[in-house]
C-alpha cells in the first residue's frame, strides 16, 4: 500500500509526541513518519531548502504533492478516522487553520513542557514499527 509520508522535526521532543499521536489514531496505517533531517526528506520535498523544509511540518501523498503547515492540517484529517468534519472545517477557514498551526509551531517548547518530557521522548519511528507488529 502507499502511503502518506507525514514529515516532522525529529529534534522536537512536540513534534514526536505529536506525530506519534497521529499514528495512533491511523488505524488504517495510511501514514508513515519521516524525520525532516533525513535523506528521504529532502528527496520527498525537492527543491525545498533547509530553512524551508523545517520551518513547518509536511505531508506527502504517494502521488508527491506537497502540503506544509496549516496547509497539511484538511488533507491529514482526512485520512483520520472521524476526522471528516475537523478536515471541513480546516479547509473552510485556512487563514484560520494556518494561524493555529502557526501559533502552535512558535509555542512548541512550552506545549513539550505541557505534554511532559517522558512523553516528548517518544520515538514515532519505534511507534510505527508497534502499530505495524513484530518485524
Amino acid at each position: 500500500m502507499n502511503r502518506y509520508a507525514i514529515l516532522y522535526d525529529a529534534d522536537c521532543g512536540f513534534c514526536r509526541w505529536s506525530v506519534a499521536r497521529i499514528l495512533a489514531w491511523d488505524r488504517r496505517g495510511r501514514l508513515r513518519p519521516v524525520a525532516l533531517q533525513s535523506e528521504e526528506a529532502e528527496a520527498l520535498l525537492p527543491g525545498m531548502g533547509e530553512a524551508e523544509r523545517m520551518a513547518s511540518w509536511h505531508l506527502v501523498p504517494p502521488g508527491g504533492r506537497v502540503y506544509s503547515g496549516g496547509a497539511a492540517a484538511a488533507p491529514l484529517l482526512r485520512l483520520l478516522p472521524a476526522a471528516r468534519p475537523a478536515a471541513a472545517v480546516a479547509a473552510a477557514f485556512p487563514g484560520v487553520t494556518d494561524r493555529l498551526y502557526r501559533w502552535a509551531a512558535d509555542h512548541r517548547d512550552a506545549l513539550g513542557r505541557l505534554v511532559g518530557a517522558r512523553a516528548c521522548s517518544v520515538d514515532p519511528q519505534r511507534s510505527e514499527r508497534l502499530a505495524d507488529g513484530p518485524g
